[in-house]
């Protein structure tokens, strides 16, 4: 195991799992389905990173097919934005832009340290640190976005679809995300059968 990987991703999943608690209960006061979206995602990246600190000491086989399983788990936020995304359409309110922005700001911090901590590990273990790797710099694009969705809501387009958008945009994120880790660890289980 590369020195410092396992002290790196228990770091990871640790600020995720303490921002997403910040983002739901905003996302749950305001009514946003992008911060809604981007803070499942922060447990899925919570529950991933922790198993991915399980599975590091695990064969390649092993890891490859906890590679797969990440790549399942990856879908998580996709289909909870989708669904928050339906319920919004009946509402159709405008979450506050102001709380929007700010919280996509402290969004996106987190996340660029932790995809700048995870780069330099995102070709060791396979698809494990590949997927947090990824799911880390997907958030970071993810949370640009909820940031750009805040500043028109506010002072161009007072409407909920800049949320909308957005909150459909992190889950086709997160699909695609899936679908490369998925790749990776196909391609490292068959190497290792």
């Amino acid at each position: 195991m590369t020195p410092g990987l396992s002290r790196t991703v228990g770091l990871v999943a640790l600020l995720n799992g303490l921002y997403f608690f910040v983002e739901i209960a905003v996302a749950l006061s305001i009514g946003s389905v992008s911060l809604f979206a981007d803070s499942i995602d922060f447990l899925e990246d919570t529950s991933v990173n922790l198993l991915i600190l399980l599975a590091l000491r695990w064969g390649a086989k092993a890891r490859a097919r906890v590679g797969m399983a990440l790549a399942a788990i990856l879908l998580a936020p996709a289909l909870a934005g989708v669904a928050t995304a339906i319920a919004k359409l009946q509402t159709m309110v405008p979450p506050e832009p102001v709380s929007l922005s700010i919280t996509g700001i402290g969004a996106m911090a987190i996340n660029l340290i932790c995809a700048l901590m995870l780069a330099r590990y995102r070709d060791h273990a396979g698809g494990l640190t590949k997927a947090a790797f990824l799911s880390a710099r997907n958030d970071v694009l993810a949370n640009v976005a909820i940031v750009a969705a805040g500043l028109v809501t506010g002072w161009v387009w007072h409407s909920p679809w800049p949320d909308l958008i957005v909150g459909v945009g992190i889950a086709i994120l997160n699909a695609d995300a899936a679908r490369e880790v998925w790749q990776a660890a196909k391609s490292e289980h068959d190497a290792a059968a």
